[in-house]
C-alpha cells in the first residue's frame, strides 16, 4: 500500500497502474525481533529505462519514511529487465549514493513530487 502512490516521474500515471510494481514484487521477512527484511523488485516499462535509477530511489525514500517498524530495505530490478540492471542495483542500494542524490536539489524536488500522497 506504501508503495501503489509513487508517481512515474514523466507520466501522470502510478507505478503500479504502470505495472512497474505489483503486490508480488514485495516481499517482507522477519529478521530479528521485531526487525523485518523488506526486499522490493520493480519492473522498469522499458529494458533501457533511463528513469529507473531515479524510481529505485522513490521507492527507497517512500519506504524509508513510511515503514512503522526497523526494517533492512533491499530494492532490485526485476532479473533480466533492464540492460544496466546490476549498475542500478548497486547505485539504489548504497547508502551514501542515496544520501548524495538526495542532497540534489533538482533531484531531491523530482522525488519529492514522485512520493507525496495524492490527495
Amino acid at each position: 500500500d506504501i508503495i501503489r502512490t509513487i508517481r512515474d516521474p514523466e507520466k501522470p500515471n502510478t507505478l503500479e497502474e504502470l505495472e512497474v510494481v505489483t503486490e508480488s514484487c514485495v516481499e517482507v521477512q522477519e529478521i530479528g525481533e521485531d526487525e523485518y527484511l523488506v526486499t522490493i523488485r520493480f519492473t522498469p516499462t522499458v529494458p533501457h529505462c533511463s528513469l529507473a535509477t531515479l524510481i529505485g530511489l522513490c521507492l527507497r525514500i517512500k519506504l524509508q519514511r513510511c515503514l512503522p517498524f526497523r526494517h533492512k530495505l533491499e530494492i532490485y530490478i526485476s532479473e533480466g529487465t533492464h540492460s544496466t540492471e546490476e549498475d542500478i542495483n548497486k547505485q539504489i542500494n548504497d547508502k551514501e549514493r542515496v544520501a548524495a542524490a538526495m542532497e540534489n536539489p533538482n533531484l531531491r524536488e523530482i522525488v519529492e513530487q514522485c512520493v507525496v500522497e495524492p490527495d
